[in-house]
């Protein structure tokens, strides 16, 4: 093995690994919500300035848990964060319209693009980035 093959290993290594630990927030993050509403942490008082009813939280941590579970997966990690791609826009578009801050939603989803982008050379091929 020539010394450009080892260190393009070694750089390789070294991104996945990076692109794991990326991965590790938002997916933590991610979870902890999903559960948080299937233990029906939210009352309907806090549900209110939203707009959402309570009746429709249990629906949207299952999705949130499936898109979540999908992302978690190599095969199924891109699918997973497309549908998470949509999912946070959903949440952006609720807290834009609240007048609410949406800062955590939108980093949500640049860490969960960027984590998966160090982490799959298949997506690097595909959208390479170039000086």
């Amino acid at each position: 093995m020539s010394q450009s093959e080892s260190s393009k290993m070694a750089s390789s290594k070294g991104m996945f690994w990076t692109g794991v630990a990326i991965s590790a927030l938002p997916t933590l993050t991610l979870l902890a919500s999903a559960i948080a509403k299937l233990a029906m942490t939210p009352k309907p008082e806090d549900l209110a300035p939203i707009g959402w009813e309570v009746s429709k939280i249990v629906p949207l941590a299952v999705i949130e848990l499936a898109c979540t579970v999908l992302y978690i997966f190599p095969r199924t990690a891109v699918l997973g964060a497309i549908l998470l791609t949509g999912y946070m826009g959903g949440a952006i578009a609720t807290h834009v319209r609240v007048g609410e801050m949406f800062v955590i939603q939108a980093l949500i989803g640049v860490l969960l693009w960027l984590g998966l982008y160090l982490r799959d050379a298949r997506l690097r091929q595909l959208i390479p980035l170039r000086a």
